[in-house]
């Protein structure tokens, strides 16, 4: 991820760019796997990845892949809870903690952004923070002394409907707010591991590269498109596609600025990458 020149609509500071990133499989990072390196080079990237920002956010909105509502929810609490939304994991990976603070003015103003965009939207007070949140933010900033907003996707799954949601919360990247898509650019669970599944995810990675990269107008007609993609729907199953999502959100907060990929690793037979805009 490479830092932005500063904008000289908002003083001398930068405006933030959006991210994309992977989220591993359930606490990964924080417990032994088998091979017992398969999530370094992704935890290096995740570790790494806060250094490249223009400055420090003033809060944070993570998109979750693992929050589905039939609105754009947002969590308003002032302190919200962890969920512990994964199965079948060592207890420590229960104990995990990241007591970030919310943001309830900010979510507030998110969901205003969002109705006047004509996207249904709410604040959840009692909502919680999900693991596709904890996670990653656990090693991109373990202090957990940024506030943190969550936002859900849409039951609908829409990309269009995402992508707009995007671009209604372009204006907030102006004050220091860094929009992070959490999610997987592959995610068939009965792909991981499979060597059938290594070329079929190298397919249709190339394909979000080149998407990505588009320019802004291109960019947006190919994700609004996403399921046409070489290997799209075996890479994310009919109905299943909510890992993804999270980079349409990002992509429309985008709004001009450009694209690029900047981390790419095989997992598990699988070729998974991570993103950024501005």
């Amino acid at each position: 991820m490479t830092a932005t020149t500063p904008n000289p609509n908002t003083g001398t500071q930068a405006r933030m760019p959006t991210w994309f990133v992977p989220h591993g499989a359930g606490p990964c990072f924080f417990m032994d796997w088998e091979p017992p390196q398969a999530w370094d080079r992704m935890a290096r990237f995740l570790k790494g990845a806060a250094a490249t920002l223009p400055r420090r956010p003033t809060a944070i909105v993570v998109v979750s892949a693992h929050w589905l509502r039939p609105t754009f929810d947002l969590t308003s609490g002032a302190q919200p809870e962890l969920i512990f939304d994964y199965f079948g994991f060592p207890p420590h990976t229960y104990t995990l903690n990241y007591p970030a603070p919310g943001d309830p003015a900010l979510a507030a103003r998110i969901a205003a952004l969002l109705e006047q965009a004509h996207l249904p939207a709410q604040t959840n007070p009692t909502g919680g923070f999900d693991h596709g949140m904890f996670i990653p933010l656990l090693l991109l900033f373990p202090d957990a002394d940024i506030p943190v907003v969550q936002l859900s996707l849409q039951k609908n799954l829409d990309p269009r409907a995402h992508l707009a949601a995007g671009r209604a919360l372009e204006p907030l990247r102006d004050e220091g707010v860094l929009i992070i898509g959490s999610g997987m650019s592959f995610h068939n669970m009965r792909g991981y591991g499979d060597p059938h599944f290594g070329p079929i995810a190298d397919d249709f990675d190339q394909w979000l590269v080149q998407a990505v990269m588009a320019p802004p107008a291109q960019r947006e007609a190919a994700l609004g498109d996403w399921e046409q993609a070489p290997g799209a729907r075996l890479c994310h199953p009919p109905g299943a596609e909510e890992h993804l999502l999270p980079l349409m959100v990002v992509a429309g907060a985008a709004g001009a600025d450009p694209g690029a990929q900047v981390f790419s690793d095989r997992v598990m037979e699988t070729r998974l990458s991570a993103f950024t805009f501005g």
